[in-house]
């Protein structure tokens, strides 16, 4: 195991079985650990059958004297893996500080992969995954709530938010809301553990559902991104006629009429026959006034 390193490791969310070997080892290897709960990480380490480890408490309310003492352990040369309660560390976590404060005093920061709730409720909501964004707990503030929410009203991301479940009603109303109750949601919970379970509805679906079901475990929820709006008529029309203002710029400078209205319909997102037409009509216009 490296000196002066801060290994960031990925505990389970529930199933012991997902702390992969790699963090087995570094969790045996390090100097000591720097845990959200000391006492939850010990219980890991027991239940992993792996050797007891100097353990420092490092959360949200003391992560600043907190993380000069972990980086004073490390610029001396020990070695330190960084633990949440459940999870990766550092994502939406204090853990950030302590990893800009290593990257500010150049000591290597390895990451150990493994259990990540919002990536696993990601892959399993059925929603598009190809561009998301994280936006962890909605503020317990009604102002800040709102103005968060606001914010996201044309998102065209699918989004990822964390809820407790004293919460999840008031969020979901909020939700459907701020994105109207016809947006697509899919709520994980309790993410591999035995009651584990991911429901796919409607925002406004939702809202029914758990008035009549009482929220238990902890909540992932995926929300559809802003749909494509069709363009204004108005739009539509002024970029048909920008088209064929390119289509007509091309001919000029030698280009087939053929070869400018196939290039500049697929450039500017119009339907070639559309914008075909459109420069016949504008043609025989010009045609017919000289």
């Amino acid at each position: 195991m490296s000196e002066a390193t801060l290994y960031l490791v990925a505990t389970p969310i529930g199933n012991l079985s997902d702390l992969s070997p790699r963090a087995r080892e570094v969790l045996a290897s390090v100097d000591f650990i720097a845990a959200e709960d000391t006492r939850v990480t010990q219980k890991l380490l027991t239940a992993c059958a792996l050797p007891k480890k100097p353990l420092i408490s490092y959360y949200e309310h003391n992560r600043r004297a907190r993380g000069e003492e972990v980086l004073a352990k490390l610029l001396a040369g020990e070695s330190c893996a960084l633990v949440t309660d459940a999870g990766t560390p550092a994502v939406s976590d204090p853990g950030e500080d302590l990893v800009a404060l290593c990257a500010a005093h150049n000591v290597p920061v390895i990451p150990i992969p493994g259990c990540c709730a919002a990536v696993c409720a990601l892959a399993a909501s059925g929603l598009p995954t190809g561009r998301w964004c994280f936006e962890g707990f909605l503020s317990v503030n009604k102002k800040a709530r709102r103005e968060h929410l606001d914010a996201l009203a044309g998102e065209k991301r699918t989004m990822i938010f964390y809820e407790a479940p004293h919460k999840l009603c008031a969020t979901l109303r909020d939700l459907s809301d701020a994105f109207g109750g016809d947006r697509r949601i899919s709520l994980s919970r309790e993410l591999t553990k035995l009651h584990e379970e991911t429901l796919r509805m409607t925002l406004s679906e939702a809202v029914q559902y758990f008035d009549q079901t009482p929220p238990r475990g902890e909540f992932v929820l995926i929300v559809e991104g802003a749909p494509d709006l069709p363009d204004a008529p108005e739009d539509a029309d002024a970029r048909l006629q920008a088209a064929a203002n390119e289509v007509r710029r091309r001919i000029a400078q030698g280009e087939t009429q053929k070869d400018a209205v196939k290039a500049v319909s697929a450039e500017a997102g119009v339907k070639k026959n559309a914008l075909y037409r459109l420069v016949l009509e504008q043609e025989e216009q010009t045609s017919a006034s000289d």
